[in-house]
C-alpha cells in the first residue's frame, strides 16, 4: 500500500487546517506504516504558482508548512515529506501525460470552473492544466492509495483515465507477449470525515486565515493564554447547552464550539451534551480552553521552534525529496521508453 497526498502551503496555519487536514494524515501515516506501506506527503508549491502569488511569502509558506506538518504529527522518517519543486520529475511527467489528456475532460473540472470566475480567457494555462499535474504527482510513485475529499473526486477520476488511456495505448509487452501497464490506477481513500470548524465570531463561515479579526479563529502560534481569551470571547448565545444533540439545530456558534470540543477529545457530541447538558457557556468555554490548550501546546511549542529554523526545514524537505526523486525515476524513465522518446 502507497499513500500519496498533497497539501499546498498557505501561512497563517489555524485550528481547521489542523482538524480539517492535518490530523488525518498524521492518522494515515501511523496506519499504513502498521501494514507495512509507504506513505508520501508534500508541499504542492507547483500548484500554487497557477494562481497569482508573491514568490517571498509562498517560499516563506512552504517552510512554515512543513514545521506545522512536522509539528502535528508527520515523522519524516516513517514518511516522506517532500515540496515538489526538488522533485522535477512531477513536472516532467506533468508534460507526457498532457500528450494523453484530452481537451474536453479538463474542460469539464469544476475546480477550474470555480477558481477562473467569468474571466476565463484571463486564466493561467497552468491552472487549466493543474489536474495534469495532480494526476502526475499520484501516478508517478505508483500510488495505490489517494485521499480525497468531495472536492478533489473528479481529479482522482481524471487521473485514472489518464492512467487507463496511457496504458491502453502506449504500455509495452513483458517476456510474455502481455501488455505491462506503465502506471497503476489509484484507488480512492475517503478519509473520516473531518470536523468542519466555523469562524468563533460567526458560527455560519468557516474558520479562515483571510477573516480580518484574529479573534476567529485559533493559530497553531496561539500561546495558552491568546486561546483562553478567544474561546471566552467566542461568540455564543444565551441558552444552556442542550442534553441531545438535535437541541442544537439553529444554534450554529453552540454546534461549533461542540463540534470543535468532540474533535479535540474524540468524545462524541452526545457524550459531551450528556455532561454539560443544561450548564451554561460560562461553564462550557472554560472547559473546552482548557482542552485546546493541553491538545496544541506540545503542537505550538514545536511549531514555533522549528518555522524559526530554516536550516532544519530545509533539510527534512531535501531528504524526503532524495527519497522521492529515487522512487518516481523508474516510472518516469518507463513511461518516456513508452512513448518511444530517447533518453541518454
Amino acid at each position: 500500500m502507497r499513500i500519496v497526498s498533497g497539501i499546498q502551503p498557505t501561512g497563517n496555519l489555524h485550528l481547521g487546517n489542523y482538524l480539517g487536514a492535518i490530523k488525518n494524515w498524521v492518522k494515515m501515516q501511523d496506519d499504513v506504516a502498521a501494514q507495512g506501506g509507504q506513505s508520501l506527503y508534500f508541499l504542492a508549491d507547483l500548484h500554487a504558482i497557477s494562481m497569482p502569488h508573491d514568490p517571498k511569502t509562498l517560499s516563506a509558506n512552504t517552510r512554515e508548512m512543513t514545521a506545522a506538518l512536522v509539528a502535528c504529527g508527520i515523522d519524516p522518517d516513517r514518511s516522506i515529506l517532500f515540496n515538489q519543486t526538488q522533485v522535477p520529475q512531477h513536472a516532467e511527467l506533468q508534460w507526457l501525460l498532457n500528450g494523453t489528456a484530452r481537451m474536453g475532460w479538463l474542460s469539464r473540472m469544476t475546480q477550474f470552473k470555480d477558481k477562473s470566475g467569468k474571466n476565463r480567457e484571463g486564466a493561467s494555462v497552468a491552472l487549466f492544466t493543474y489536474p495534469v499535474l495532480q494526476a502526475a504527482d499520484v501516478l508517478l510513485y505508483q500510488a495505490t492509495h489517494v485521499p480525497v475529499g468531495e472536492d478533489q473526486k473528479q481529479h482522482l477520476e481524471l487521473a485514472r483515465d489518464i492512467a487507463q488511456k496511457f496504458n491502453n495505448d502506449f504500455a509495452p509487452k513483458d517476456e510474455n507477449g502481455e501488455d505491462a501497464p506503465v502506471f497503476t490506477l489509484p484507488d480512492p481513500i475517503i478519509p473520516p470525515e473531518a470536523a468542519r470548524i466555523m469562524s468563533l465570531r460567526d458560527g455560519g463561515s468557516k474558520m479562515s486565515k483571510s477573516d480580518p479579526s484574529d479573534m476567529a479563529r485559533i493559530n497553531l502560534t496561539d500561546d495558552a493564554d491568546t486561546i483562553m481569551k478567544k474561546v471566552k470571547k467566542a461568540k455564543s448565545d444565551a441558552e444552556p447547552l442542550p442534553s441531545e444533540k438535535a437541541g442544537l439545530e439553529g444554534r450554529a456558534e453552540a454546534a461549533n464550539l461542540v463540534g470543535i470540543y468532540s474533535a479535540m477529545t474524540g468524545q462524541s457530541v452526545e457524550a459531551i451534551l450528556a455532561e454539560f447538558g443544561g450548564e451554561g457557556f460560562g461553564k462550557f468555554k472554560p472547559a473546552l480552553g482548557e482542552v485546546l490548550v493541553e491538545k496544541l501546546a506540545p503542537i505550538n511549542e514545536r511549531f514555533n521552534e522549528l518555522r524559526k529554523d530554516y536550516g532544519a526545514l530545509d533539510a527534512i524537505l531535501a531528504k524526503g525529496a532524495a527519497r522521492a526523486r529515487e522512487l518516481a525515476t523508474p516510472t518516469l524513465h518507463a513511461a518516456y521508453d513508452a512513448l518511444g522518446l530517447v533518453r541518454g
